[in-house]
């Protein structure tokens, strides 16, 4: 049994519990929910440090709220020496994002979700390029996408007029001879996952067994001999405080490659991070919001990461319709927004100083593009936007900080290091901890994620006739693939469209 010590101000800390999540972000959320479902036995500590849960990489302020689908992604499909382009990742992404979709309908489906349109709206997803060149990159991306039947609804032009009524920005002050191209497809979607976690965390906590502390931030983690994780923490209003977990999660975004490393475990040696700050420009104009309903991703610039493929974003946030575009990529050595300007330094260890250097010299196109963002003004900021929107105007954009994001350093089969983009489970041998590293598109693919947490962490029980049973009810494509099978994607799409209220009886966002 677990004991209870009462902590008012932040949330009662359970002494013993079976899994302690650390972070009140979309993972934890969604890790704490299928835990839930798969054993209602289950205890279930979950410690935020924040006042409210989902204040860093899960609020609609600090991410695109883009719902990952590799419908508009550039970055997902990549070009060979042929010119043909490679969909593979694309495919993978695609189904991920289903996987999805069905767990918040099952979501909707029992009630926990009350009202979806909360948390996602119906946004078409267009790609648009510029120049001759982009011009047959995406036009051979095209070719390449409508064979595939979760791609089917894509549409093609290069036709200035159709494009204008596709997004009537990207044409306003165009010269009429520029060649340009975009694809389009209406079924598009924008998430807000703040709005989704505070759900899902609030559901949680109704239930027996689980808890939430907050204002409460893990300062030592480390194994005791009975195989449980023992937890130093710091609350603010009740000092300090421990508790031992059998199970850890280690989900705070940025902040988990600490944790990580204070939890000695040898799966995590050789793991550093390179942080990246995003910043975007918003529109102030209400008369230019309206006029744009699409999310519009472009190609990355030379040596940019692939979060920070520039688009120009039609997002639904609280009830209220914004205009963004960007993002800027930004330096600051914190791992976290509300983090410390030490952060960097002190996750530099004897086991990854090595991957660290290898991959300052390897990256030197990086660094040269970081410095040049961070040089940029505000004028420089909105000539960048007019290759978007050419009749914009510095006087109706305002810059804004969003959230910070960690990249995930590895070593590599050479044993030096290499930057990796993603996001990585990093899991102990024996099973009793995992932490998740790194970035995009993790949130639209967090069922995905935290399935192959269940894989690393409870491989005896996953196999179980009672998991995979409930699992299936879960997540109804579980062990199927939906790109080779036409019928069943389109049945379970259909369905869970309907149940989040963006199937086409919805009108996309205007």
């Amino acid at each position: 049994m677990s004991t209870r010590t009462v902590r008012p101000s932040t949330g009662p800390i359970l002494e013993n519990p079976d899994i302690v999540l650390i972070g009140g972000g979309i993972m934890s959320a969604t890790l704490g929910i299928m835990l839930k479902r798969l054993n209602p036995d289950f205890t279930i500590q979950i410690v935020e440090s924040l006042p409210r849960v989902a204040l860093e990489s899960s609020h609609a302020w600090n991410n695109a709220g883009t719902g990952h689908a590799a419908l508009c992604e550039l970055n997902y499909t990549s070009q060979k020496a042929d010119g043909s382009v490679d969909i593979s990742k694309a495919v993978t992404i695609n189904e991920q994002f289903e996987n999805s979709k069905h767990f918040w309908a099952s979501l909707v489906e029992e009630g926990v979700i009350k009202d979806p349109s909360t948390f996602i709206k119906r946004v078409p997803h267009m790609s648009f390029v510029r120049g001759e060149d982009d011009q047959q990159f995406l036009r051979n991306r095209f070719a390449a996408m409508r064979k595939q039947h979760l791609f089917g609804e894509m549409v093609y032009s290069e036709d200035a007029e159709v494009i204008e009524r596709w997004a009537p920005l990207l044409n306003a002050g165009r010269p009429s001879d520029e060649k340009i191209a975009a694809t389009r497809v209406e079924s598009g979607t924008d998430i807000n996952f703040g709005a989704l976690t505070q759900q899902l965390i609030d559901h949680l906590i109704s239930l027996d067994g689980v808890e939430l502390a907050m204002q409460t931030r893990v300062t030592e983690i480390d194994q005791k001999s009975d195989g449980r994780w023992r937890l130093r923490m710091e609350s603010k209003e009740d000092g300090k405080c421990k508790l031992r977990a059998k199970f850890a999660f280690i989900g705070a975004g940025g902040g988990s490659l600490h944790l990580l490393q204070k939890s000695g475990i040898q799966e995590g040696l050789g793991f550093g991070g390179f942080p990246v700050s995003g910043q975007f420009l918003v529109c102030t104009d209400h008369d230019i919001i309206e006029k744009h309903a699409a999310k519009v991703y472009g190609k990355a610039a030379v040596g940019a990461p692939p979060m920070s493929v520039p688009h120009l974003d039609t997002r639904m946030i609280d009830g209220k319709k914004a205009l963004l575009f960007g993002p800027y990529a930004g330096f600051s050595p914190k791992f976290l927004k509300e983090g410390s300007m030490l952060d960097l330094i002190k996750s530099v260890k004897l086991d990854n100083i090595l991957p660290l250097l290898a991959v300052g010299r390897d990256n030197m196109d990086l660094t040269q593009y970081l410095i040049n963002e961070v040089r940029k003004s505000h004028a420089d900021r909105v000539e960048g936007l007019r290759e978007f929107f050419p009749d914009a105007t510095e006087e109706t954009w305002k810059l804004v900080t969003a959230g910070q994001r960690v990249q995930i350093i590895k070593k590599s089969a050479d044993k030096t290091g290499k930057l990796e983009f993603g996001t990585e489970v990093v899991a102990a041998k024996d099973g009793s901890i995992a932490a998740l590293l790194g970035a995009s598109p993790g949130a639209s693919t967090s069922i995905s994620i935290i399935v192959e947490v269940l894989h690393k962490c409870f491989p005896e029980d996953i196999k179980s006739d009672a998991w995979q049973n409930e699992l299936k009810a879960m997540l109804p494509a579980f062990g199927e693939n939906l790109s080779e099978d036409f019928e069943l994607y389109h049945q379970l799409r259909s369905k869970a469209d309907c149940l989040l209220k963006i199937d086409s009886t919805q009108q996309a966002t205007s």
